[in-house]
């Protein structure tokens, strides 16, 4: 699925590629910087963490928290969003315009159509809302992020 390039980037111990997970957040990058703390915190050096910024400020924030890589803007997430092989962030990232107007549509086509397992927080300050799902604190949310989904997904593959 991914290019040669990618995958070179960030083998482990052994030479064998690492799995890269891809953080995407816009404004301040609060919800990609706790989610990249935790990912360090269970995960160590053991994935490559790519912090997607709709802006500078967010991809320093989420660099900070701990990140291998990061790049901003439109056209570094819709180019690194088909060389990923898992996708987190807030659900405003499939959304065109959310995040105060942060998500071009070109992202959130990209992010939608991308290869790539997404599982995405759903926390918003858009106007949409998903039935069944209850609303949980940030911290609960990235805790189930990385034991309901991302351990097994790093597991398996």
């Amino acid at each position: 699925m991914s290019l040669g390039f990618f995958k070179s980037l960030r083998p482990d111990a052994d030479g064998a590629d690492m799995k890269r997970i891809c953080v995407i957040d816009g404004q301040g990058g609060g919800i990609g910087s706790a989610i990249i703390k935790k990912l360090k915190d269970v995960f160590g050096e053991t994935i490559d963490i790519i912090a997607l910024g709709t802006n500078a400020v967010a991809t320093a924030q989420m660099l900070k928290a701990g990140a291998n890589r990061g790049a901003s803007g439109e056209n570094a997430i819709i180019h690194t969003v088909k060389h990923v092989d898992f996708i987190t962030g807030p659900m405003g990232i499939i959304l065109a315009h959310a995040l105060m107007g942060e998500v071009s549509p070109g992202i959130a086509l990209s992010v939608a159509e991308s290869l790539a397992q997404k599982v995405l927080l759903p926390l918003s300050q858009e106007n949409v809302r998903f039935v069944g799902i209850n609303p949980s604190p940030l911290p609960h949310l990235v805790d189930e992020l990385i034991e309901k989904h991302l351990k097994g997904f790093i597991e398996k593959n």
